[in-house]
């Protein structure tokens, strides 16, 4: 799970202004807001730089799986149970604002014509664009808004929005195109996350005998969003195909009638088709037969070894690795801190010993890859940043008062230079390693006896690694090799995306890899992830159970930051603190988005911060040969 993005622009009326005053709100209504500073793009800029305006509309994109999922049981994508179909959250659902790829946590309007933040930040107003409509053609009005954030917060949604707008006290109509969303608490990110709200149709699941469907209940439903595309068939297990919705309101909704500023160069494709394929080895094949335009790559070896053949010699198929300046965060093996084995913490540092990055690096990755070493790996917010470094006198002030408050929770390490993930490099090794990872189990009660690693009880050592596929055995297999020699079992257990992301929900597992992509403003979403409020939800992004007084005080330092700085300080002091509680077994990162694509693919400069998938989706056109 991964945080929402936003959606931006503005256009002022004369009445506007005036609308302020009367409301409190001598702050004028602006195009574009930013968390620190101000927004890089000015009242009425023509495109977002890393756009070609000139993009080719037309044609039909056809994509394979975006994730794991290999079938889909629902369209709504905002309920915890079920997978939704690719494609819906993207193609079908505008938001208030949106966000630039080319710069930290600034918001532009979208569904908004113009936003106003109160100046003392307890609110926004969001005024709706006369021109936004909904795919059946009704208007999106401040009611739609208010039903959609109080939907999402109720029990019928997945709790993770109850988390990230835990501070949103309430959204409230002014008028038929007019919403205010006050605060509990003061958050800079606020207004700017506010705006990131999926906006739907209160008539969405609406019967013929005029009765609404339950949200919960709603499984293959057409959606009612704002979005440019809508549902033209579907084959559950097989296919998922959006046709582009003719009279998409942003084309139109621009100065003297053109195109949204923020969606010109985006959306460029009269089709969108996803196929559906069982596994990687097909996909990867059926993309090499010439069944679908692009594909992302995420596994090295294929990277290195299998994107050959006669269709790359002649250029009718093209690999390359895109750069990003993204945030790596945390991908690793995570322990579930709900199971007894994990949470003496000598326990959890013990079983990081036991991986060798440097070999797997050689021998499985082709040296393509990055040891991880932060929380916030590969940014300026990690505690790490210039190396292995002492925190400094912003950190210590933050970190010193919650060592009184709670000691157990708060390591003496983090006062210290922030340790290296183990490392085999020589001079070290890992018969060195498993050696340190014998003694700390020894420390913790656990020797060697009878055959197995054994407790004061006699019991094993012993614990169940789940993954969703195959993929990833040919890993889990060298580091439970490793294991074996401190006499540790392990027993793997893979199953598909539906029944894997169910156990996630249910926190129904002792170790698993979990990825954490990083934000480069990070904010609400860390109570998801680290809250210890999040860790007693089903559903939450807190899969490993974190339950710290110390890591809450600290997001809530980093929600309430209000200069670059004070989150610096903030994340790397959260970032201490959680990398000296070894909660995860770091793994590794590439700096480039690795993509192959057809020859008739075309794309612009990629910009700073992306993820691929949804780069080809929103960016890419195709110019068909003739």
């Amino acid at each position: 799970m991964t945080r929402l993005h936003f959606h931006f622009r503005i256009f002022v009326p004369l009445f506007g202004a005036l609308f302020a005053c009367l409301l409190n709100f001598p702050a004028q209504a602006s195009q574009g807001i930013a968390q620190y500073g101000k927004p890089k793009y000015a009242n009425g800029f023509g495109y977002f730089d890393f756009v070609n305006p000139a993009a080719l509309k037309g044609g039909t994109l056809v994509l394979p799986n975006p994730d794991r999922r290999t079938s889909f049981d629902k369209f709504n994508p905002f309920t915890l149970r079920g997978v939704t179909a690719p494609g819906v959250s993207q193609l079908m659902f505008e938001s208030l604002a949106v966000g630039s790829a080319d710069e930290v946590s600034s918001a532009y309007g979208l569904i908004a014509e113009d936003i106003q933040v109160a100046p003392d930040k307890m609110s926004v107003i969001f005024r709706i664009r006369p021109q936004a409509r909904f795919s059946d053609g009704s208007p999106v009005l401040a009611a739609d808004v208010k039903h959609s954030f109080d939907t999402l917060m109720s029990s019928l949604s997945n709790p993770q929005f109850r988390t990230v707008y835990a501070d949103v006290k309430q959204a409230v109509v002014l008028s038929e195109r007019v919403v205010r969303f006050d605060f509990k608490n003061r958050n800079t990110e606020l207004p700017v996350m506010v705006g990131s709200l999926p906006i739907f149709s209160r008539y969405w699941g609406k019967k013929g005998d005029g009765s609404i469907t339950p949200f919960d209940k709603l499984t293959f439903e057409h959606p009612l969003g704002s979005g440019p595309y809508q549902i033209e068939s579907y084959k559950a297990g097989k296919t998922m195909i959006f046709k582009r919705n003719p009279d998409y309101w942003a084309d139109k909704a621009g100065v003297d009638g053109k195109t949204l500023n923020v969606r010109v160069g985006f959306f460029n494709f009269d089709r969108v088709v996803y196929k559906l394929y069982s596994d990687d080895a097909v996909r990867l094949e059926a993309f090499k037969a010439g069944e679908f335009d692009a594909l992302v790559e995420y596994r090295a070896k294929n990277w290195a070894k299998s994107y050959v053949g006669p269709r790359f010699n002649d250029g009718t198929l093209l690999k390359k690795a895109f750069l990003n300046h993204n945030g790596a965060g945390m991908q690793g093996f995570a322990m579930n801190l709900r199971r007894p084995l994990f949470q003496d913490v000598r326990v959890r540092q013990a079983l990081g010993y036991a991986l060798d990055f440097e070999w797997l690096n050689r021998q499985l990755f082709f040296n393509q890859y990055s040891r991880i070493d932060s929380y916030f790996t590969n940014s300026d917010l990690s505690a790490n940043f210039d190396g292995e470094r002492k925190p400094t006198n912003a950190e210590i002030r933050l970190l010193k008062p919650l060592k009184t408050k709670y000691p157990q929770w708060v390591p003496d390490a983090v006062f210290g230079p922030m340790p290296a993930a183990p490392s085999t490099t020589p001079p070290d090794s890992l018969r060195q390693n498993l050696r340190k990872a014998r003694d700390l189990l020894a420390q913790a009660g656990w020797t060697y006896r009878e055959g197995a690693l054994r407790n004061a009880k006699g019991e094993p050592f012993r614990f169940e690694m789940v993954e969703d596929g195959p993929f990833f055995l040919r890993v889990l297999s060298a580091y439970i090799r490793n294991l074996e020699k401190l006499g540790i079992q392990v027993d793997i257990r893979t199953s598909d995306f539906a029944l894997h992301q169910k156990r996630m929900d249910e926190y129904d597992f002792d170790m698993t890899t979990i990825r954490f992509p990083d934000s480069q403003s990070p904010g609400n979403e860390l109570w998801d992830r680290f809250g210890s409020q999040a860790a007693l939800e089903k559903g939450s992004d807190n899969v490993i159970g974190v339950r710290s007084p110390a890591v809450d005080e600290l997001i809530d330092y980093i929600v309430k930051a209000e200069t670059r700085e004070e989150i610096q300080a903030s994340a790397r002091a959260l970032d201490r603190v959680l990398w000296n509680s070894y909660f995860v077994i770091p793994q590794w990162y590439n700096p480039t988005h690795r993509v192959a694509y057809r020859k008739e693919m075309h794309y612009p400069d990629p910009p700073l911060y992306y993820t691929a998938e949804s780069w080809i989706l929103m960016n890419w056109w195709k110019v068909e040969e003739k």
